[in-house]
Formats: C-alpha cells, sequence, structure tokens
C-alpha cells in the first residue's frame, strides 16, 4: 500500500510537469495549427537561461525562473515572426519540417551559449521529504517536497492561465482567433499579434516545465531537452488540441510511469531497465491506433 501511494505521489508529480509542457504544445497548435516540435529546445533554453542566472548570477531562484520564461517567450516570438508567419498557407507538414528543423537550431544554440556542459539550477526545495505515513520501522508514505512543488506551481499556472483565457479581452480574441480566424479578422483581432502571443505563452511554459523537471539538485544537459518529447503521448492522449485533454493527458501519462517505475523491476524485469520511459510510448500507439483524437481531441483535427 506504502509503495503504490508512493509511487502515484512521485507519478502526479512528473505528471503535473507532461501536463505543463503538453499545455504549451496546445497553445500553439489552437492558435496557429502548428504541432511545434521547436518546443524542446525552448524547454532547455529556459533550463540554462534559469541556471545562468540563479547560480552564475546569484539571483534569487524564482526570480531567475520568471526572467528566464520571459526570455524564452521573446524568444518564441522571434520564431513565429521569422520562421513560422511566412509558412501561412503553405501545407502543415511543411511548416511541421520546419519547426523539426528549429528544434536542431536551438539545441546547437544551447550548446554555444552554455559551452555544452552540463549545469544544475539548484533545489529550492533541498531535497527535502515528508512522512506522510509512519510505518514500522520505517515511513511507508513519503511526500517529496520537489513533487509537491511541481503540482502546486503547475496548478497555480495553469489555473491562472485558464481565467485569462476565458475572461480578459486578450484572451477571448486568442480563443475566437483560435476557433476562425477569417472571422476573428473581420471583429477587428489583429490575428497576426494573436499568432506572436500564442508562441509567447507557449515557450514561455515549456521554459517553465524544464526548470520543473530540473529543479531536483541534478545536473542538466542540452540533450536532456527531449525529455519534452515526453509530452507528445500526453497530447496524443488527451487530445491534440484540448486544454483539458491535455492537463488529463498529461498526469494519466506521469501517473503510469510512476507505477511501472516502481512495480516493472520487481515483477518484469526482463523488460530492461527504464522501461518507465517507453510506457508512455507504447500507450501513445495504442491511442493512435483505436482513437486517433484521443479523449477529448476534436475529430476532425488534422495530424501530421
Amino acid at each position: 500500500m506504502g509503495t503504490v501511494a508512493t509511487a502515484l505521489i512521485s507519478g502526479l508529480g512528473d505528471g503535473a510537469v507532461y501536463a505543463l509542457i503538453a499545455v504549451s504544445f496546445v497553445v500553439i497548435f489552437r492558435a496557429t495549427g502548428v504541432l511545434n516540435f521547436a518546443q524542446p529546445g525552448l524547454l532547455i533554453l529556459g533550463t540554462y537561461f534559469t541556471s545562468v542566472l540563479a547560480v552564475d548570477r546569484g539571483l534569487p531562484f524564482w526570480v531567475a525562473v520568471v526572467l528566464a520564461v520571459l526570455v524564452v517567450a521573446v524568444i518564441s516570438v522571434g520564431i513565429e515572426r521569422v520562421a513560422i508567419r511566412p509558412m501561412v498557407g503553405r501545407p502543415i507538414f511543411a511548416t511541421a519540417l520546419v519547426t523539426v528543423g528549429l528544434f536542431t537550431i536551438l539545441l546547437v544554440l544551447a550548446f554555444r551559449l552554455f559551452a555544452a556542459r552540463a549545469r544544475t539550477i539548484n533545489d529550492p526545495w533541498q531535497l527535502d521529504q515528508t512522512c506522510l505515513i509512519q510505518g514500522d520501522p520505517v515511513c511507508s508514505v513519503v511526500l517529496s517536497h520537489s513533487d509537491a512543488g511541481k503540482i502546486a506551481v503547475t496548478a497555480v499556472v495553469l489555473t491562472a492561465l485558464g481565467l485569462w483565457l476565458s475572461r480578459s479581452r486578450v484572451g477571448l480574441a486568442m480563443r475566437a482567433t483560435a476557433l476562425d480566424q477569417e472571422a476573428a479578422m473581420a471583429q477587428g483581432i489583429n490575428v497576426g499579434r494573436m499568432f506572436s502571443l500564442a508562441w509567447a505563452v507557449g515557450g514561455g511554459l515549456a521554459a517553465l516545465g524544464g526548470v520543473l523537471l530540473a529543479a531536483n539538485g541534478s545536473v542538466v544537459q542540452a540533450n536532456d531537452a527531449l525529455f519534452a518529447l515526453v509530452a507528445l503521448p500526453a497530447l496524443i492522449l488527451g487530445g491534440i488540441d484540448s486544454f483539458r485533454g491535455a492537463v488529463i493527458g498529461g498526469l494519466a501519462i506521469g501517473l503510469l510511469s510512476g507505477l511501472v517505475r516502481a512495480y516493472q523491476p520487481i515483477h518484469a524485469p526482463w523488460l530492461g531497465p527504464n522501461f518507465e520511459n517507453v510506457a508512455p510510448y507504447l500507450v501513445m500507439i495504442l491511442v493512435l491506433l483505436i482513437r486517433p483524437y484521443g479523449l477529448f481531441g476534436t475529430k476532425e483535427v488534422q495530424r501530421v
């Protein structure tokens, strides 16, 4: 029982970050119709900028995080204006391939800017843990403060994003643009500005997701950007154009990974080490075969 509870708590922590990254994909896709494969590059840039500001410059951790998220949001807007805006009206697969190329460019940029060495962003939670249920003789259910932090930060950010999209004038303009760009233009909405804003929000969320993944005292390398791709199974499971689906899909994939990490080495060691990293993609393939538009996605959505 204790092992199950601890695995579920750990899985929820990871799942919260997967949900955050999956929402970053959805924000851009809903507004522009582009599945941005460059998100992992923005994620690692956000992590590296936080490391420079918090470790090298000595800024308070959360100040460094906010500044890094803003920097990555500006970079994301620049990418949209320079590389994506000229692709309007072109085939979707061509735009998707452009974002794949951008991912490679961002990784090279990360190597050049940060000397391709492993970095740390410190641990705001100091690896602390709280015993929720005391066993005999050791604690049976443990709550890691880093997992609690991931869940709390994600909940606050996604709640604020949801309120902003549903109640602010700019948020409503973004939703109108996502639903029908021509109708939005007819109502006087600056569609191009909404595109840029969507990319800024998506880039900022990806950067924050990278920071949360790395904020446990471990070292980070540029290749860790590939962790962002774990959000793809969450995206496919929930539905590629659904905010609610991205959140539920992220949490579900996180819980699955947590349980597999706890029990697979005991009951199915023949599957090999780190099988928890493979399980989400098996789910993704299964979902694509049975329900390609996911649990909450739109059936008419076009995939690339």
